[in-house]
């Protein structure tokens, strides 16, 4: 397996820009996820490090080798496709064993490989069916059966589980994950589900309108997100956005939100003029004596835990509380934040700004 590197890639379709000079590390066997809306360029960035599509400019190595305008046949990876790409009138077996029959390999040694690919997802008994009558889920291991039965130096994912309902396709991402925690293989996946991306990914790329708007962990892009697209992208409820005006210097560790003084991350860095106040639900905390106030808009009740909406001076919040929380739609609550949690962002270039909380994730980034 092998480590990727993207480096300043730019893909053009003629006046229409897909990808602009994205850049990023791949290491050696991570589970890697490009995550964005629809129309981002995470699926068009993939194709061009599978070789698909060629790069109008910038540079992608495989295993220190540079490749960007190398055919797909030169690249040794793997690709798996949404919607499976079996040949309908082979049965399994056969599906399976094509890719290595076509290399050449000898008789005897691709029915091991294959019967040694079949015990690893557990389809042993339907070798001999015929991939039509097959469920989805069954389906997509034999698709996944053929791109690791040849042992290629990556795997291309392009939202494998995307054609499964919910219920199945949670499933089939808890076995995707632990096959390649089995297997050590560098994977690249693309999504647009942002809880797939957070529960299977060992780093991940959030791209938007072309652009590469964030690379880190799970963990990095969640608790530290570098935008207000991330911030807004990434969480269920996502990030809650107050706008206010004020002006900040270095060392500045409070802001006035509503007349009030709010708690924040040491500010790296000074700002003024229209800014904005990022707080995660889970942050918010409901009082009987807080100054700051809202007044409750609704209840959603999740079992252990409720989402409560509230209308506050600096525009609407959601706060995800304990399910015994007592809020009356109506009544009027104190708030207060978790200050060490906090993400102050620029309104205007939705940047968020340099902080002790995030400093050395927007630095890497």
């Amino acid at each position: 397996m092998a480590q990727i590197i993207i480096k300043n890639v730019r893909k053009e379709f003629g006046n229409f820009t897909a990808v602009k000079e994205s850049s990023f590390t791949i290491e050696d066997g991570e589970f890697f996820m490009l995550l964005g809306p629809s129309g981002c360029g995470k699926t068009t960035t993939l194709r061009m490090i599978a070789g698909l599509e060629l790069p109008t400019s910038g540079e992608i190595y495989l295993d220190g080798e540079e490749i960007s305008q190398k055919p797909p046949s030169q690249r040794d990876i793997a690709f798996v496709f949404q919607m499976f790409a079996l040949y309908p009138h082979m049965n399994v077996r056969k599906n399976l064993s094509y890719p290595l029959v076509s290399q050449g390999m000898a008789r005897r040694d691709v029915r091991a490989k294959v019967d040694e690919v079949a015990g690893i997802l557990g389809i042993r008994d339907i070798l001999n069916r015929p991939v039509g009558g097959l469920s989805g889920g069954d389906r997509q291991r034999v698709a996944l059966g053929r791109a690791i039965v040849r042992d290629p130096k990556a795997f291309m994912m392009d939202e494998p589980l995307g054609a499964l309902d919910a219920e199945f396709r949670e499933h089939m991402s808890e076995e995707l994950r632990a096959l390649h925690d089995r297997m050590g293989a560098t994977t690249v996946y693309v999504t647009h589900d942002q809880l797939e991306a957070m529960q299977m990914g060992d780093k991940i790329v959030v791209m938007n309108n072309a652009v590469v708007e964030q690379f880190g962990t799970p963990q990095e892009i969640y608790d530290t997100p570098a935008t207000m697209f991330v911030a807004d992208f990434i969480g269920s409820p996502s990030m809650n956005f107050l706008d206010f005006s004020g002006s900040l210097a270095p060392g500045a560790d409070t802001v006035d939100l509503g007349g009030q003084h709010h708690a924040v991350p040491t500010q790296r860095e000074e700002a003024s003029g229209d800014l904005v106040f990022g707080v995660r639900p889970e942050h918010v905390r409901l009082t009987d004596a807080g100054a700051y106030r809202g007044e409750v808009l609704a209840t959603e009740y999740l079992g252990t835990t409720q989402i409560i909406t509230l209308d506050t001076p600096n525009g609407e919040l959601k706060a995800r509380t304990d399910s015994a929380q007592i809020a009356k739609v109506g009544e009027t609550v104190g708030l207060t934040f978790e200050g060490p949690k906090i993400t102050l962002f620029d309104k205007a270039s939705g940047q968020a700004l340099r902080s002790e909380l995030n400093e050395k994730v927007l630095a890497h980034g």
